[in-house]
């Protein structure tokens, strides 16, 4: 297939994968359009926000569009390693009862981690570890997790009681985090029409598993130039205070800047981005876009931060546009 034929094909099927999407998910398109860029850049994606505001449907949802194995893991504080990745149990079927392995729930391809900071470090570090070598190590044998696989994990506000707030080396593994927000009113109303309706939506099949390893393959393919990617790595280097090119507000405020997977991460979900938009080149645009769910959990601010007021949020809206400006690049 020639590259604009395969450009297209891979847009259009991004594009109904999402427009079939929100038959069931109302509004909250940064958060729909976020999940898939890190299905298709093959990471993990954390979803802040308070109960009931439709993450586990959205990955239900995209579970039945993709015809994709889904398995949720509701996180408390009695939930043990072994209740994730699976043990080993005595096969008494064959007679013999010999030791046998039994999968958990991590064994599927979408994984909804439900309140991951309601259960202990112990149970955190068990997923994460799964999540990062895509294999689960049970005695000498090591199971490989079949892609694609993305782990969805939801996180209360941090304030929430009864949490364990995830280690900051942890939380960087997750690709991207989103800020699950309030539906506006005119969602929220249509959010109470379809409740009450008789009839239940119906929504269609719309990509293989094969067709959604095919458009991971494309969107790395996706060119990036030598100044976009100058621009991705200045953009991480402004958020690290120790660094030349730092931001006058990274030496204030913040304590830690983004690691080199921010800069990787910016990179792989503007490639994605861009092929969700039908471009086969990343633009710095793109990265822009990316930029503020990719290190948003990426840097750790210091105590001036929080007595001053401020957050990630604030900091980075700042930065962000500044580097353009600061490097030369082209924006």
């Amino acid at each position: 297939m020639q590259p604009d034929a395969a450009l297209q094909l891979a847009t259009r099927q991004i594009n109904r994968v999402r427009e079939e999407i929100g038959k069931i998910i109302v509004g909250q398109k940064e958060v729909v359009d976020g999940v898939l860029i890190c299905l298709l850049a093959g990471g993990h994606v954390l979803l802040e926000g308070v109960p009931g505001l439709g993450k586990t449907t959205l990955l239900r949802t995209l579970a039945r569009v993709l015809h994709l194995k889904y398995s949720r893991i509701q996180f408390t504080p009695d939930l043990m390693p072994g209740d994730i990745v699976g043990s080993m149990i005595i096969d008494t079927e064959t007679g013999t009862k010999a030791l046998r392995f039994q999968p958990g729930p991590i064994f599927a391809h979408l994984v909804l981690a439900d309140e991951i900071n309601r259960a202990t470090p112990k149970t955190q570090s068990a997923l994460l570890e799964a999540m990062q070598e895509h294999t689960v190590t049970s005695g000498t044998t090591t199971h490989e997790l079949e892609a694609p696989f993305l782990v969805m994990a939801t996180q209360n506000p941090i304030e929430m009681e009864g949490t364990y707030p995830l280690p900051e080396a942890q939380l960087d593994r997750f690709l991207m985090k989103i800020l699950v927000k309030y539906p506006s009113r005119e969602d929220l109303s249509t959010i109470v029409t379809r409740t009450i309706q008789k009839e239940e939506t119906q929504i269609e099949n719309i990509l293989t598993r094969e067709e959604i390893l095919e458009l991971r393959r494309i969107s790395r393919d996706v060119l990036v130039a030598p100044h976009v990617q100058s621009y991705a790595i200045d953009l991480v280097m402004a958020t690290q205070p120790e660094t030349e090119q730092a931001h006058e507000l990274t030496k204030k405020y913040i304590r830690y800047g983004s690691s080199p997977r921010g800069a990787q991460a910016l990179v792989e979900c503007g490639q994605v981005y861009a092929l969700m938009h039908g471009r086969l080149h990343l633009a710095i645009e793109d990265v822009q876009m990316m930029a503020a769910a990719v290190l948003r959990h990426r840097i750790i601010l210091n105590f001036d931060a929080h007595s001053d007021g401020q957050n990630p949020e604030t900091i980075l809206s700042k930065i962000i546009p500044s580097v353009g400006s600061r490097t030369g690049a082209r924006v």
